[in-house]
């Protein structure tokens, strides 16, 4: 059949993805009608929907790892020039902190390199390899062979429908960039409701399983939210994992989960001092815009206690 004359999801079954196959990408790698956002919220009365108009879905999403996006692929009609649809492209790219941007009209691609700043036109048959991409992605931002292997290190997964919105997938992957690149103080922002804990857990969970952070404390100024934590997103640590209470330090434990009070409040103030300065190699701080942030809270001396990597 004319090319002209196919629609858009005609030009993706018979000319973009057996490309996008036969370039070595397995099935399970790509991600099609990928849904970045689901659309606004609008409340009216006594009844709630998303807005469908607002919803932010790309054609093509290109997973190198489960939890590594590497390429947006745009897909038009043959009506459309090879490049069109690069801006909604780049704008999903943006988003997702994807380097590699592709737009198709079947005939070709358009390629844009975010890293390199760079857009070439490329034949169907030269779309590149995962390896290609990755290799590429690899040698702009210089990781060495052990850094590899932990951002390689797959997040916690316990069923196919839990797994990190792309604004999560962005604060996990970004922090534990900036973690095996030795920078000691990450401060991580999300708004309300966003997640944080969640993400703070598969944060831990990949540098704990990688071996690269072996004893961690998790900090919060209120006993719900660490029984909370400890119940819900930490439990998957099982028996490696301890809450701190009542003076009582056991350091036979992986994950610690502690108040703030608990360690430093009234006659508990040589409590976190059982503790060898080092003992944790990653502290995270939960809300810690509250006393934490303060030069002189007494909480402070806890994380200036260890001179390792602190999150907060």
């Amino acid at each position: 059949m004319d090319l002209q004359r196919l629609t858009e999801q005609e030009v993706r079954t018979r000319h973009i993805t057996p490309a996008i196959l036969n370039a070595g990408w397995a099935a399970t790698q790509i991600r099609e009608d990928y849904a970045i956002t689901k659309g606004r919220i609008i409340a009216r009365g006594g009844s709630v929907k998303r807005d469908e108009e607002s919803v932010k879905r790309a054609d093509y999403i290109l997973f190198y790892k489960p939890h590594i996006p590497l390429a947006v692929v745009e897909a038009k009609d043959n009506s459309h020039t090879v490049g069109d649809g690069m801006q909604q492209a780049l704008d999903y790219a943006q988003r997702m902190n994807i380097p590699f941007v592709f737009t198709s009209n079947g005939e070709g691609f358009t390629f844009h390199d975010r890293n390199a700043g760079t857009e070439i036109v490329i034949a169907l048959n030269d779309f590149p390899s995962p390896e290609t991409l990755w290799n590429a992605y690899k040698a702009h931002l210089h990781i060495d062979e052990q850094q590899e292997q932990v951002v390689m290190q797959p997040y916690y997964t316990d069923r196919e429908d839990k797994f990190p919105r792309y604004y999560q997938l962005n604060a996990i992957n970004s922090t534990v960039d900036a973690i095996i690149r030795e920078k000691n103080h990450v401060l991580l922002v999300m708004a309300t409701g966003t997640g944080k804990t969640y993400t703070a857990f598969q944060i831990i969970w990949k540098l704990w399983k990688a071996g690269v952070k072996k004893r961690i404390l998790f900090l919060a100024d209120r006993n719900a939210l660490i029984d909370q934590t400890y119940v819900n997103d930490f439990a998957p640590f099982k028996d490696k994992m301890t809450i701190i209470r009542n003076r009582k330090i056991d350091k036979s434990y992986e994950i610690y989960l502690a108040l703030y009070q608990g360690l430093t409040g009234d006659g508990d103030k040589d409590v976190f001092k059982q503790f060898t300065p080092g003992f944790f190699d990653l502290i995270i701080v939960d809300e810690c815009h509250r006393g934490s942030a303060k030069a002189n809270s007494e909480w402070r001396e806890v994380l200036d206690s260890t001179p390792l990597h602190k999150l907060a």
